[in-house]
C-alpha cells in the first residue's frame, strides 16, 4: 500500500544545528500517522525509538529491523570500547558488527569532549538512515525513517553547550570530593 497522501504531508525537517523549531514534533507526527496506518503499523510506530531492545526482535518492518540492527550494533561497540579504555570486562560484539560501526564507536569514545562526540554521533547515525532509506519514498518504511531521524533531530536539539559544561563540572567535582 501506497501512502503518498500521508508522507506528502510530512513537513521537511533539517538535520542542521539550527534551534528553530521544528515543524512537527514526535508526538504530532505520530498522531498524524495514526490516521493513515493500519493498528498493526500504529503499534509498530507508537514503539519507535531511538533505543533498539537488547535482544532483537522482528517489527515488520525491514528498515526498522536494519536500522535497530545496526544502533544495537553500535552501542555494544561504544560500552566495550569504553570498558576496554577503563580495563573491564564488556558485552561481546554482536554478530554482524561492521567494521564502520567498530571506527565510528572509537572515533566517539576518543574524542574529548562528551558533546563533540555526540555530535560526531548524530552525523554517523543520519548518514547511515540516508544510506537505508527505502528507494520507495511512499512506503510504511518511508514513514519509519523519517520518524528515526525526527526524533534524532529533536535529541540533538536538546543539547545545551553551557548547561551540559556546567552539569558536567558539577558531576565531576562531587566525584573528586567525594574520592578525597
Amino acid at each position: 500500500m501506497a501512502y503518498y497522501y500521508l508522507v506528502s504531508q510530512l513537513p521537511n525537517i533539517s538535520a542542521s544545528e539550527s534551534k528553530s523549531a521544528l515543524p512537527l514534533n514526535t508526538e504530532s507526527f505520530k498522531e498524524l500517522c495514526s490516521r493513515f496506518i493500519s493498528e498493526k503499523e500504529k503499534t509498530v510506530l507508537n514503539a519507535l525509538s531511538l533505543v533498539p531492545p537488547r535482544e532483537l526482535e522482528a517489527t515488520g518492518s525491514v528498515f526498522l529491523d536494519t536500522w535497530y540492527t545496526k544502533e544495537r550494533n553500535l552501542r555494544f561497540a561504544l560500552a566495550q570500547i569504553r570498558a576496554q579504555k577503563m580495563k573491564k570486562d564488556a558485552y561481546t560484539l554482536p554478530d554482524g558488527c561492521t567494521a564502520d560501526i567498530i571506527a565510528a564507536a572509537r572515533t566517539a569514545v576518543g574524542m574529548d569532549s562528551p558533546y563533540s562526540a555526540e555530535q560526531f554521533l548524530y552525523e554517523y547515525r543520519l548518514k547511515l538512515l540516508d544510506d537505508l532509506k527505502p528507494f520507495d519514498s511512499f512506503s510504511m518504511d518511508a514513514v519509519y525513517a523519517y520518524g528515526v531521524k525526527l526524533m534524532l533531530v529533536e535529541r540533538m536539539r536538546k543539547f545545551d553547550t553551557e548547561n551540559g559544561k556546567s552539569s558536567y563540572h558539577k558531576i565531576y567535582d562531587t566525584i573528586l570530593g567525594e574520592n578525597v
